[in-house]
């Protein structure tokens, strides 16, 4: 398994030595990552590490201390650079599954027609066509995801920024979440930039995998998956390839995990 630096030509998305502080808690720290256009690209690290700030800093909710973020993209692409899918329910409580994800497109005034045919379109694909004219207080903790997927995707943003999206779902709910969302990207081939803490989920989706080091985050190593796409994930599941990926992550992991307890020990 080699981990392999991207053909610049090919970045969507360049971060140089990203720094945030707060105070003097340093919550990310001289992060330098280059994401290739249509890669989906998975952050892991222990709890505390700064991967919700560095993802928050990307979606332009928090400024970085020091550092730069460019985005490659023409000035006038007409869609937005990025839209991101929170942890906890973001859809709006007094519009519809449908007004939901079509919120970004009415923002950007498209015609009604493009509306119709793209929110239909994502409905249809998240399995919500029928469910269209619910209110989010009507729908399971799934569906109101797959509403927020539905609406980042139809928004057509350059980069999908996901912080943590299935953690709160229960084990059946998340993997077919998984395999939803694997099968719209596959469509759209969309750069992702998805944080998680579970492994699995990240050998599961991933291109590339970036492991972070505990307080302060920086990024301790970055590992190619060289898994064959399309993926079926039951199927995955079973190879040793998958298996090996597992073990190597979170070996790397654990180490980190570890030292956040002992950090966390200290200063208690």
């Amino acid at each position: 398994m080699s981990v392999v630096a991207p053909d610049q030509s090919d970045v969507i998305l360049q971060l140089s030595r990203l720094n945030k502080h707060y105070g003097g808690f340093h919550a990310v720290s001289d992060v330098s990552l280059s994401i290739r256009r249509g890669e989906f690209f998975m952050i892991v690290g222990p709890s505390g590490c700064g991967k919700s700030t560095l993802i928050r800093m990307l979606a332009g909710l928090e400024k970085q201390s020091t550092g730069n973020i460019r985005v490659n993209r023409p000035a006038d692409a007409g869609r937005p650079e990025n839209a991101m899918v929170f942890q906890g329910d973001s859809v709006f409580p007094w519009m519809t599954v449908w007004d939901n994800a079509a919120f970004g497109l009415k923002m950007r005034n498209r015609p009604q027609a493009e509306i119709k045919d793209v929110v239909g379109h994502y409905l249809g694909k998240t399995g919500l066509a029928r469910f269209a004219d619910a209110y989010p207080h009507q729908l399971s903790g799934g569906m109101r995801q797959r509403v927020s997927i539905a609406r980042a995707f139809a928004n057509d943003p350059d980069i999908l920024l996901m912080d943590e999206p299935f953690s709160a779902l229960d084990a059946q709910n998340k993997f077919l979440l998984q395999e939803e969302l694997l099968r719209i990207w596959e469509e759209t081939r969309k750069t992702v930039i998805f944080i998680t803490h579970s492994v699995d989920e990240a050998v599961m989706l991933g291109d590339r995998i970036m492991v972070m080091t505990a307080n302060p985050g920086t990024t301790k190593e970055i590992v190619e998956v060289d898994l064959p796409r399309p993926r079926d994930l039951m199927e995955l599941q079973k190879t040793p390839e998958y298996g090996a990926l597992v073990h190597r992550i979170w070996s790397s992991l654990r180490q980190e995990v570890n030292r956040a307890r002992e950090l966390n020990g200290m200063e208690a």
